[in-house]
C-alpha cells in the first residue's frame, strides 16, 4: 500500500542512486550540484551494494536503473520493499520491446515513478531533465511507502457510504479516466478488475515520461482482460477498449464520436492533458459521460473533472489513503467536482455497475 505524500521536505532529501554506470552517476551528481534540496549520500554499482548502502545511510527516496550485475532492479525493488520500503525512482532508457515487461514489472514490485535515463555526454545540456529529476525526487520524497499495495489485492464489493447526491449514471457512452504519479499501478488495478465484454469504452490520460506510453500499454495489456491500445486520430471508440493519448499530444472526442488528436499549447503544462480531455467528454457527452480522477502532482484534471459534472456526468475521485500523490484528487474534491470519493480498490466495481450506451450528443 502506498498512501499520504507530502510535497515539501523540511531537511535535505537523501538520495541513493544505483546505476553500473560511471557516467549516469555523474552526470545526476552534476545535475544535484546546485539543488540544496537533495542530498546524494550515496552511489551503487550493483543491487547488492545498493542494499548494503540503503542500509546503511537509510534515504529518502532511492533511484535505481533495472539493469545492473548481479542483483537487477526488479530483484532490489522487492527486496527493498521486503526489509525496509522506501519511494523507488527507475531511471531507464525509453523503453524498448525487449525490456517492457522489466520495467513496469518494477511498478508491480513497489517503485513508483519511471525517468528516462541521461544519455550522452558531460558536455550536454541537462536543464530541462534535471529540473523534471529533482521535481520528481520532492515529490517521491513525501511518499509514504508500505508493504501492501492495492494492486495486489482481489476485486471486493465494498459498500458506497458516501452520499451519490446524483443517480449514477445510466447509459453511459464513454469514461474518462486522468492519472499521473502512481498512475500505472492504479490504472492496472481498476482495468485488470474489468471484465472483457465491459459495455463502454475508456479514455485515459497519464502523465509519463516520453518515450514510456506504449511500454506502458503494452504492459497493461498483459495483465488486462479487456483491450488497451494507444487512440488514433479518426478512430471511433469502442465498448470494452482502454484507449491512452499519446506522447505529447492532446486527446478529445469530437461531436461525431472519433478520436481527435492536436498538438495545441500545453493546458496547465500538460500535453496531453487530463483537463483537454474531460472537457470534451462534458461538452460531447454530457450526462452519459463518466470521469474519474486518480493519484497524481498538480490540479490537472480537476476543472475538467467539474465540468462533467456540471453537464451532468457522473464523477469519481481516488482517495488519500490509496492515492500515491493525493495533489489532482484533492483539488478536484476541493471545488466540488467529485460526486463521490472512492478507495481505489473499488473505483472497478463502481464502473461496473455502469451500463453502456452507444450514443454521444
Amino acid at each position: 500500500m502506498i498512501s499520504k505524500a507530502k510535497e515539501y521536505h523540511k531537511r535535505p532529501i537523501r538520495l541513493v542512486v544505483v546505476d553500473d554506470s560511471a557516467l549516469t552517476i555523474e552526470i545526476i551528481r552534476r545535475m544535484l550540484a546546485n539543488v540544496p534540496e537533495i542530498n546524494l549520500v550515496g552511489a551503487a554499482r550493483s543491487g547488492m551494494e545498493a542494499l548494503e548502502l540503503i542500509n546503511e545511510l537509510d534515504p529518502d527516496v532511492i533511484c535505481t536503473d533495472f539493469h545492473m550485475p548481479g542483483m537487477d532492479g526488479i530483484e532490489l525493488t522487492k527486496a527493498v520493499m521486503l526489509a525496509r520500503p522506501k519511494p523507488i525512482l527507475i531511471m531507464s532508457a525509453s523503453v524498448q520491446a525487449d525490456q517492457t515487461e522489466n520495467i513496469f514489472r518494477m511498478l508491480e514490485a513497489g517503485a513508483v515513478d519511471i525517468l528516462a535515463k541521461p544519455e550522452g555526454g558531460m558536455s550536454m545540456d541537462y536543464g530541462a531533465m534535471a529540473q523534471d529529476f529533482v521535481e520528481k525526487i520532492k515529490v517521491l520524497s513525501g511518499v509514504k511507502v508500505m508493504r501492501r499495495r492495492f494492486a495486489s489485492q482481489p476485486l471486493k464489493d465494498v459498500p458506497i457510504v458516501q452520499t451519490l447526491g446524483a443517480e449514477l449514471a445510466e447509459n453511459t457512452s464513454v469514461v474518462g479516466i486522468g492519472s499521473s504519479t502512481g498512475g500505472p499501478q492504479a490504472l492496472e488495478c481498476i482495468l485488470r478488475s474489468l471484465p472483457k465484454n465491459f459495455p463502454i469504452p475508456i479514455v485515459c490520460v497519464q502523465h509519463i515520461t516520453e518515450g514510456f506510453i506504449l511500454g506502458l500499454i503494452d504492459w497493461l495489456a498483459s495483465t488486462c482482460k479487456i483491450r488497451v491500445t494507444l487512440a488514433r486520430e479518426g478512430e471511433e471508440p469502442k465498448p470494452g477498449v482502454a484507449y491512452f493519448a499519446p506522447d505529447g499530444q492532446h486527446l478529445e472526442i469530437s461531436r461525431r464520436g472519433r478520436f481527435e488528436l492536436s498538438s495545441e499549447p500545453h493546458v496547465g503544462g500538460h500535453r496531453p492533458s487530463v483537463d483537454h480531455t474531460f472537457t470534451s467528454l462534458a461538452k460531447n457527452y454530457g450526462a452519459r459521460s463518466v470521469g474519474v480522477l486518480l493519484t497524481g502532482m498538480g490540479r490537472d484534471g480537476a476543472d475538467g473533472l467539474l465540468e462533467i459534472r456540471r453537464s451532468g456526468g457522473f464523477t469519481i475521485a481516488q482517495d488519500e489513503e490509496s492515492s500515491i500523490v493525493f495533489g489532482m484528487p484533492k483539488c478536484a474534491i476541493d471545488i466540488g467536482a467529485a460526486e463521490i470519493v472512492l478507495p481505489l480498490d473499488s473505483i472497478a466495481w463502481r464502473l461496473m455497475q455502469l451500463k453502456g450506451n452507444a450514443k454521444h450528443d
